[in-house]
């Protein structure tokens, strides 16, 4: 019942952005009574939210702590379905591993699994993710669209639009994205996206997109072997970024480009992602399980396959590989 009121409430103050409401406000919007709405102030206030109270007009948050827990990203979120439920935990194994047991059990479409650490975070190839306490956004979510199994490598590159928008909204930075899950700034990684597949032979019945960001990390919180290739928001932009805003971010542009996607198919989304792709028209090494292919990039096909014409002039499509640039 606390956490039904504690999210009444910050419903409240979310939908009243930097006005004050009074306790008699609050506790008939929230449906109890005004010494309740007292008390979970202060544990507002005892969970690191600032909280302003002038006589005869009320209280209104003035800043909230930088947490990734339900309470945090909820406040102020614009969507509709993506991330309405949130299972957080403060240290898990993998959020991808939760969300594929949740959605086996048959959670909602927008269920989101967030944790502050992961002790065994990984990306394409069961590679392992650095995913250190309190600086990353570690997430996954999940998705259940009406769609053949073959549509679902798309919504790596769906995702992809959606993290480097809300990164050029919320840092004012210049993200790139790199075939076919990465996102770099200035060259570096600072996301990776993992899409997996629960699937019939001919419906989807889950996608689980796990995103990996750096955030707040400072250099010296990456291991030796990442500090040349990997960077942070925080980096990059030289200041810290509240995690639950970049959450907030990401959701609601990924909602949008979801709807687009259902309505009108891929190929809007291709044109967006190919104005941010960092090696289309370059000479690019590309690098599968059966060899390498050397040629230039020349974009992606409307399933989302990336194009590459060798010196001979013959077009190769790559479905998973290892991209590197030779220039």
């Amino acid at each position: 019942m606390q956490s039904v009121i504690r999210k009444s409430l910050l419903d409240a103050f979310a939908k009243n952005e930097n006005q004050y409401l009074s306790g008699q406000a609050l506790a008939e919007i929230v449906g109890c009574s005004r010494t309740a709405i007292w008390k979970h102030i202060e544990e507002l206030r005892k969970e690191g939210y600032q909280l302003e109270a002038v006589r005869k007009k009320g209280y209104r948050i003035i800043s909230t702590p930088d947490k990734v827990s339900e309470n945090e990203v909820l406040l102020g979120l614009e969507t509709k379905t993506l991330g309405r439920s949130i299972h957080y935990k403060e240290s898990v194994d993998s959020t991808q591993r939760i969300a594929h047991t949740l959605a086996q059990n048959g959670a909602s479409e927008g269920t989101l699994v967030i944790a502050d650490e992961q002790t065994a975070g990984r990306g394409r190839m069961t590679r392992h993710w650095h995913s250190p306490r309190n600086s990353g956004v570690w997430m996954s979510l999940i998705l259940k669209p009406l769609l053949p199994p073959q549509k679902a490598p798309q919504f790596t590159l769906i995702t992809a639009v959606a993290v480097v928008q809300a990164i050029e909204e919320v840092c004012d930075l210049l993200p790139e994205i790199k075939w076919p899950n990465d996102i770099l700034i200035k060259g570096k990684k600072v996301t990776g996206i993992l899409t997996e597949l629960q699937a019939e032979p001919d419906k989807i019945v889950s996608i689980i997109i796990g995103i990996g960001m750096n955030v707040n990390h400072r250099i010296e919180d990456f291991p030796e072997e990442l500090k040349g290739i990997a960077t942070s928001l925080a980096i990059e932009s030289g200041d810290t970024v509240q995690r639950a805003k970049i959450i907030q971010k990401v959701l609601e542009r990924l909602e949008a480009l979801y709807h687009i996607y259902m309505v009108e198919g891929f190929t809007p989304i291709k044109l967006i992602w190919e104005s941010y792709a960092v090696s289309i028209g370059k000479q690019i090494i590309a690098r599968t399980i059966t060899g390498e292919l050397r040629g230039t990039a020349l974009g992606i096909t409307d399933e989302g396959v990336l194009k590459l014409q060798d010196e001979q002039g013959n077009v190769h499509l790559i479905y998973s590989a290892d991209i590197e640039n030779k220039d």
